[in-house]
């Protein structure tokens, strides 16, 4: 299929926060994630020639021809941050048998390489956008596994939990090979996200507790076990609404990723200085090695945490968790 020269489309797809089992979940234990409602917006459209153009609001762009590549705004270095987004697009193109040149402009609302799901986001809402504008009917497993071709580019070894989470939005219970199980929170989920403002490499971090694992099995699998346990405990607590119970076994949590080696000084600062101002619980979210880390808190008691964050040398970051998934629209 050709695209029509004038048709334009849209999608957007939320970030994410993982509550418990980042890590764990690459050695088959389950995680629990949340969608945000900050997203990422792809707008896409038809070009003339068979090349795909991508342009981020982060002033970057460059034109894929083939396996060549002409950098515009960024200058060469950007080809590795707008790769995904090609890897995404001309994945679509294969799966829906289309030949057709594309203009993909990408806007976000999160932080690069921060643990909120950037990439898979931007992922995510490429596919889709894509999808809609071939007029291609893709379900979300669809979406979601095309996602996760690009996911590899930036991770080397993803769960999948990302792209999942994007595609399917709300709160999810995720497990390697099984996919994912739809989830009901009992009580609304007050959070507080700190960003140590350092980036990180996620597939660098995941090849980090491999080897911790290689060389200390009979140590390092206990404690992967001990995470699908706690992932277990924590889903029926939210599921109950016991606020109280999840924050501890997120402190418990973050003691589990502290000794796999992912946590660091400026993620500890960040989260001792939430627990002082009494949130519920604290831990890193995401690959760790920076990044975010999340807060509980009672309801009020926001205000108090974000300024203790800001305090020890992050920046607070509001957002809401978000029910809605990836969307997809034609432009006007």
């Amino acid at each position: 299929m050709e695209v029509t020269a004038w048709l334009k489309a849209s999608a957007s797809a939320p970030g994410k926060i993982i509550l418990t089992g980042e890590h764990f979940v690459v050695y088959g234990e389950p995680a629990l994630v949340v969608a945000l409602d900050r997203k990422v917006t792809v707008k896409a459209s038809g070009r003339s020639d068979l090349s795909i153009r991508v342009a981020s609001d982060l002033g970057l762009s460059g034109i894929f021809e083939g396996t060549s590549f002409t950098a515009g705004e960024g200058g060469a270095d950007c080809e590795r941050f707008l790769e995904p987004v090609r890897i995404a697009a001309e994945a679509t193109l294969v799966k829906t048998g289309s030949r057709s040149g594309l203009n993909i402009e990408v806007q976000s609302e999160l932080p690069l390489g921060a643990g909120l799901g950037s990439s898979s986001a931007t992922s995510v809402a490429t596919v889709a956008a894509v999808a809609k504008l071939l007029d291609a009917r893709l379900d979300q497993s669809d979406i979601a596994e095309l996602a996760l071709a690009a996911e590899r580019f930036v991770h080397v070894n993803p769960s999948g939990v990302d792209p999942a989470v994007s595609t399917y939005g709300g709160l999810i219970l995720y497990k390697q090979g099984q996919g994912i199980k739809r989830l009901q929170l009992a009580a609304r989920l007050p959070l507080v996200i700190g960003n140590t403002g350092l980036t990180r490499s996620t597939g660098r971090l995941v090849s980090l507790v491999r080897e911790r694992r290689d060389r200390w099995p009979n140590v390092v699998d206990p404690l992967i076990k001990l995470a699908g346990i706690l992932t277990t405990n924590a889903t029926a607590a939210l599921e109950t609404g016991n606020l109280k119970e999840f924050g501890e076994l997120m402190d418990v949590d973050q003691g589990l990723l502290v000794a796999i080696g992912v946590s660091n000084e400026a993620l500890d600062r960040l989260i001792y200085a939430a627990r002082r101002v009494n949130a519920l619980g604290a831990k890193l979210t995401g690959a760790g090695g920076g990044g975010c880390m999340i807060a509980l808190c009672t309801e009020g008691t926001q205000p108090s945490i974000a300024e203790a964050i800001r305090g020890a040398g992050g920046e607070p970051i509001t957002a809401a968790t978000s029910e809605a998934g990836v969307q997809a629209w034609l432009e006007n």
